[in-house]
């Protein structure tokens, strides 16, 4: 592997060039009015999320292999005209992306939590609350069951979750030699899966806006015990954590974590963040009041965004809040109150609080640039028709295989989502058709299908190195991403095939209380299948 990633990286640079040179002899073509590409809405319009993630997996070097996903999604819209390649690829790719007030607004979220970590770093708030949490949690099991609590208690929104539960848990984690990849996959197993299943959350405020012509939010509601991969990645992660064994690269990462390397490979873009967790004259107060300011002031934001305090009901509120601005007005006042706190106690002095706004900035520098680049993909496969081919193929299967559709759904919704990056476009493109094909037929059908899809999309969310809940899992726990991405996999793929397994039932029987049992039945079945094979290794008590 080693000797095949040298190779790859003496090969990319060359491929670049030859493609940017065959790419100019189409320079000078008029565009047309309403240009089309030729392959829009084809097999092809899926190449450039397959190149930037076989890349990705294979060099294990996210930014090249990002942008040329973007090149090669760019050449093809263009029909190899290097003008309109490399015009699309900035006026309607990353401009256009850092443009969208919605991505504007996640970017200042991650720059002010940023700064509020290392605020509670330097502080000494961060290194108070570890010795405070060591007193109390005596083994690496309690700190992972610990990260699993406060992971599924902050279910309002997947970002929020990544970087609130990452700053607050890392000491202790770090304490228990809990390795950043176990740290990250903890993360990230507890973000879209949990707030999938929240009837309070952005996420659910998405899905009901896709259902129209239905009652969404109810619809929502009965498809949470048919969300198989959510509930079922629940299972999974506390029992691997009770059983004390993992399989696949992450046994590897714990291992080493038992012997003090918490990060394994010498990629570490988040290793300098181990120095700075200083004593300081913080208590642990001076970690809780900032967090708790934060979650009150997001909530009460995306309330705000809502219309809750124009008369809306407070349920309402939550379905059609935007989750950017929320989260940024939030974000925003939890940071003034922090700074304040801090003077007030005089904990810190106003130029050192001014100081942690930089040097949070530059700690989630790699984040933003990979958000920058996945939302630059996502934005080549829009403009390659990526979604009405696969919602083409959707309908042609749907007429004939009715009974096999949730499993079909939960299967195209996983490489869509794994293709594309994002859960919530795959809601945009499945959950519409489902609606159609069973609103006058089947009921129960519908609502299991549904469920299969915002399955199927977390699934391939929680898979893809170009999500941005992957992205921010890796930046809350300070992990390498594509050491993130490597050891989640065989975790998440695992959790797949039970959670397809149970569509197929699911298709047939169509009760929620009949089915659910058994998928969580075959979970835990397949564990132990698992470590009875010796798949497993066991991770000594440190």
């Amino acid at each position: 592997m080693y000797h095949m990633k040298k190779k790859l990286d003496r090969f990319l640079p060359v491929l670049l060039l030859f493609v940017l040179a065959f790419a100019m002899t189409a320079w000078g073509a008029e565009e047309e009015a309403e240009y089309v590409p030729a392959v829009y809405a084809t097999f092809w319009a899926l190449l450039p999320p397959i190149v930037a993630i076989g890349l990705a997996l294979i060099t294990k070097e996210v930014y090249s292999s990002l942008f040329l996903g973007i090149l090669v999604g760019s050449i093809l819209y263009s029909g190899m005209n290097f003008e309109t390649a490399v015009t699309h690829m900035f006026t309607e790719g990353m401009i256009s992306v850092l443009s969208d007030s919605y991505n504007v607004g996640i970017l200042i979220f991650l720059v002010i939590l940023g700064a509020m970590v290392s605020l509670m770093n330097k502080a000494g708030g961060s290194a108070a609350f570890g010795r405070f949490a060591s007193k109390r949690i005596k083994s690496r099991v309690g700190a992972q069951l610990a990260t699993i609590l406060l992971g599924v208690l902050i279910f309002i929104d997947d970002y929020f979750n990544c970087l609130t539960v990452g700053s607050v848990m890392r000491p202790v984690t770090d304490k228990f030699r809990v390795s950043r990849a176990k740290l990250s996959y903890l993360i990230d197993a507890t973000a879209a899966p949990v707030c999938i299943i929240a009837p309070i959350s952005s996420w659910a405020a998405a899905v009901t806006g896709f259902v129209e012509g239905e009652d969404g939010f109810a619809i929502f509601i009965k498809a949470i015990p048919y969300n198989y991969y959510a509930l079922l990645t629940i299972v999974m992660m506390i029992g691997m954590v009770l059983l004390k064994e993992e399989f696949g690269s992450m046994a590897v990462h714990e291992k080493n974590a038992v012997k003090g390397d918490l990060f394994t490979t010498p990629g570490r873009p988040y290793g300098d963040a181990v120095e700075e967790l200083t004593e300081g004259k913080g208590t642990v107060m001076d970690l809780l009041i900032p967090i708790l300011s934060l979650i009150v002031c997001c909530v009460i934001g995306m309330l705000y965004t809502g219309g809750f305090f124009s008369g809306t009901d407070f349920v309402t509120a939550f379905s059609q809040s935007d989750a950017s601005l929320g989260l940024t007005l939030g974000s925003f006042f939890g940071l003034i109150i922090t700074v304040l706190l801090y003077q007030v106690r005089r904990v810190m002095r106003f130029s050192d609080c001014m100081a942690c706004i930089p040097e949070g900035f530059k700690s989630m520098v790699p984040a933003i640039m990979i958000l920058t680049f996945a939302w630059t993909l996502k934005a080549m496969t829009d403009s390659l028709g990526a979604d009405v081919y696969v919602a083409g193929v959707v309908q042609a299967s749907a007429g004939a295989l009715l009974n096999f559709l949730p499993a079909i759904i939960f299967l195209v919704g996983c490489l869509l989502a794994f293709a594309t990056g994002t859960s919530w476009g795959t809601f945009g493109i499945l959950i519409p058709i489902v609606v159609a094909v069973f609103e006058n037929s089947n009921p129960e059908l519908m609502i299991i299908s549904i469920s299969a899809c915002m399955a199927g999309a977390v699934c391939g969310d929680h898979c893809s190195p170009i999500s941005d809940t992957t992205i921010m899992a890796s930046a809350g726990a300070q992990c390498e991403h594509v050491n993130h991405v490597m050891t989640q996999l065989p975790y998440a793929i695992t959790c797949a095939g039970v959670s397809f397994v149970t569509y197929l039932i699911a298709g047939f029987v169509q009760s929620a209380w009949i089915c659910l049992p058994i998928g969580i039945a075959l979970m835990v079945g397949t564990m132990l299948f698992i470590k009875a094979t010796g798949t497993t290794v066991a991770i000594e008590k440190e």
